[in-house]
C-alpha cells in the first residue's frame, strides 16, 4: 500500500509542477488552486470586468491557446489528472461575455464528493488561522478551493457546484456568500456530473450584490436567469422561465435598486426540526440573535414544521451515491480516464491468479484512479441500485424526496410554479407545536431562516483524524443544506459571526431558503439580512 501511495503522490506532484501556475507558498498553506492562469496572460481589469475562479469539475479552455500548459479539468482526481476539455462549460462562456477573466481552476473533493475538501488527489484545501502553520481550519467542501480563492481576494467571483450543500457549506466555513440557485436556472452543460438530479452550479463572492448582478442582470447584460441552454436537458425552457418569473417579484429590467429590500412584514420561518442536538450552542445563540434582530426591524418570525426533513440526509446519501455510481461507470482506463499500466498491489486482491489483461487493466485503473471516498460512494450506490436493495433503499429515498418537497410547498406562501394546482394538506399531519394562523392552517412564510452548518469550521488536523476513524461522520455537516437540494429550491448562505467558548470569535453561515424560482427576491432579502447580521463583522 505504501508503494502505491508513493506512486499516486508522484503523479500528483508531477501534475502540480507541470502546471507551474501554483506558487509554493499557496500550495503549502492554502492549496486552493489546482492550476492557475499565468499572471502575464491576465490583462489589467477594465470597468465591468472581474476575476473569476472556476471549480475544477467545470470544463474550461485556456484563455491563451498558445500557452504551453493549458488549464486542465481534473475533478480533483488522478483519473483526470491530465484531461484537457475540448469545449467550455456554458456558464463559463456566459460569464466571459459579462467581463469575467479566468484566474485559475480551484481544488475540490474528488468529483465533488466530500464536506471538507480533503478527498482530493492534489492535497487538502485549508483556510488560514491566526498562525498559518498551526491553526489551519477546514475550508468546507466540496467547493472549498473556490471559497478560499474568494476570501483571499484572488477572485471576485468563484464558481462552484452544489449537490447537497457544496457551495453553501464552504461559504459558511470561510465567511463569504454562497448562492445555490433554483434547479434548472443555470446551465450544467460542461459540468462533470456527480448526481444529475441534484447538481447545481453555484456562485461565491464576498458580498451578495455581485451575485445579484449576474443572476438578474445589471443594465447592459441580461441576467443569467433568462438564458436557456439547449445543450442542457435540465435547463428550463424560455417559456417556463418567463412564466415562473411572472409569478415572482424583483424580476424586472433596468438597474438594480441601491436601497435595501424592506424587511418589515416579511415572514421568516424557523424550522423546528433544525434545532438538533448536534447544533453547536454558539451557532444556536447566533441564530437566535439574528432572528431577534430581524424581528426588531419589523419582520415576523414564525416556527414552522418540516417533518420529512429529518429523513432528508438519509435519502440524499442513497440517491446521490446511486446516481454517482452510474455516472462514474465510464471511467475504466480504456475508453475514458487515465490508463494506469504499472501493476499495483490491487491486482492480487482483485484477480488473484488470473491473467486476463483487460480484467486487470479495468480493476487496476479504478483502484488507482479513484480515491477512498469515491470508492465508498460507488459501492454504496451500486448496492442501493441492486435488485435486492432497490425497493428498500432507492425507491423509498425517492418517496422521501417527494415528501420533503411537499413540506416546503406547505410552509411557503408562494405556490410552486412547477405544479399545475396547489397541493392540499391535512392539518392532522402537523405536530402539536405548530400553531394555527386561522382555521385554514398555520402561518405561511416568505423564507426559511436557519444555520448553514451545525458547527463552525473544525481544525484541519481534526478533520483528517476523524476521516481515518469514521469517514461517514462528516456526512452530518450537510444536514441543513441537503433538504433544499432535494427540493431543488434556491438557498443562500451569508456570513454570521459566532462567539466560541474556547476559540473566541468565529465565522458561521446563516442560510435563507426560498420557494422555487423566488431567487430574485431571495437575493434582495439576503443582501438586506447580510447587512443586518454583518453590522458587527
Amino acid at each position: 500500500m505504501s508503494a502505491r501511495i508513493g506512486r499516486l503522490r508522484g503523479l500528483c506532484l508531477r501534475h502540480v509542477s507541470s502546471t507551474r501556475q501554483t506558487s509554493p507558498i499557496q500550495r503549502r498553506f492554502l492549496n486552493q488552486f489546482i492550476s492557475r492562469v499565468q499572471q502575464d496572460d491576465l490583462p489589467v481589469l477594465e470597468q465591468r470586468q472581474f476575476r473569476l475562479a472556476v471549480k475544477d469539475n467545470i470544463a474550461t479552455v485556456s484563455p491563451n491557446p498558445e500557452e504551453e500548459t493549458p488549464l486542465t479539468t481534473t475533478c480533483g482526481s488522478n483519473f483526470l489528472a491530465n484531461y484537457r476539455s475540448p469545449f467550455e462549460a456554458t456558464i463559463v462562456t456566459q460569464l466571459r461575455s459579462r467581463g469575467a477573466l479566468l484566474v485559475g481552476k480551484t481544488n475540490l473533493d474528488e468529483f465533488g464528493m466530500g464536506s471538507h475538501s480533503v478527498h482530493t488527489a492534489f492535497g487538502a484545501v485549508a483556510q488560514e488561522g491566526e498562525q498559518q502553520a498551526v491553526n489551519k481550519h477546514s475550508a468546507g467542501g466540496s467547493s472549498g478551493g473556490s471559497a478560499v480563492a474568494v476570501v483571499t481576494g484572488e477572485a471576485d467571483i468563484a464558481l462552484g457546484t452544489d449537490t447537497g450543500g457544496s457551495v453553501r457549506l464552504p461559504a459558511a466555513y470561510t465567511g463569504v456568500v454562497g448562492f445555490k440557485p433554483s434547479y434548472g436556472m443555470i446551465s450544467r452543460y460542461g459540468v462533470v456530473p456527480y448526481a444529475n438530479s441534484l447538481d447545481t452550479v453555484g456562485l461565491l463572492a464576498k458580498e451578495v450584490r455581485p451575485i445579484t448582478e449576474l443572476i438578474l442582470g445589471s443594465g447592459e447584460a441580461e441576467g443569467l436567469w433568462a438564458e436557456h441552454d439547449p445543450l442542457d436537458p435540465t435547463s428550463l425552457s424560455p417559456g417556463a422561465r418567463r412564466r415562473c418569473a411572472s409569478q415572482r417579484d424583483c424580476y424586472h429590467s433596468g438597474p438594480l435598486s441601491k436601497h435595501p429590500y424592506p424587511l418589515k412584514n416579511l415572514k421568516f420561518g424557523l424550522p423546528l426540526e433544525y434545532n438538533i442536538t448536534e447544533l453547536s450552542p454558539s451557532i444556536r445563540a447566533a441564530w437566535s440573535a439574528a432572528a431577534a434582530k430581524l424581528q426588531s426591524l419589523g419582520a415576523r418570525l414564525v416556527p414552522v414544521s418540516l417533518p420529512s426533513t429529518r429523513h432528508a440526509l438519509s435519502a440524499y446519501y442513497v440517491i446521490a451515491p446511486a446516481e454517482a455510481s452510474s455516472n462514474l461507470a465510464k471511467y475504466d482506463g480504456i475508453r475514458y480516464g487515465t490508463r494506469f499500466t504499472s501493476p499495483t498491489e490491487s491486482d492480487a486482491a482483485v484477480s488473484e491468479g488470473q491473467e486476463e489483461a483487460q480484467g486487470n487493466l479495468y480493476a487496476r485503473a479504478r483502484a488507482a484512479g479513484f480515491g477512498d471516498e469515491v470508492k465508498r460512494r460507488i459501492l454504496l450506490g451500486a448496492y442501493t441500485l441492486s435488485s435486492a436493495a432497490m425497493d428498500n433503499y432507492f425507491l423509498k429515498a425517492q418517496k422521501v424526496r417527494r415528501l420533503v418537497r411537499r413540506d416546503f410547498n406547505r410552509v411557503f406562501a408562494l405556490p410552486n410554479p412547477l405544479l399545475d394546482k396547489p397541493e392540499s394538506f391535512e392539518l392532522s399531519e402537523l405536530p402539536e407545536t405548530v400553531g394555527l394562523e386561522d382555521k385554514w392552517g398555520p402561518t405561511e412564510v416568505d423564507f426559511l431562516l436557519c444555520p448553514t452548518a451545525p458547527m463552525t469550521a473544525p481544525k484541519l488536523e481534526e478533520v483528517l483524524s476523524e476521516e481515518e476513524k469514521d469517514p461517514v461522520n462528516a456526512y452530518m455537516n450537510d444536514v441543513f443544506t441537503v433538504p433544499a437540494s432535494l427540493a431543488g429550491l434556491p438557498a443562500i448562505s451569508v456570513p454570521m459571526r459566532v462567539q466560541e467558548e474556547k476559540e473566541g470569535t468565529g465565522m458561521a453561515g446563516l442560510q435563507l431558503i426560498g420557494q422555487y424560482w423566488d431567487d430574485a427576491r431571495l437575493l434582495a432579502v439576503a443582501e438586506a439580512v447580510a447587512g443586518v447580521v454583518g453590522e458587527e463583522l
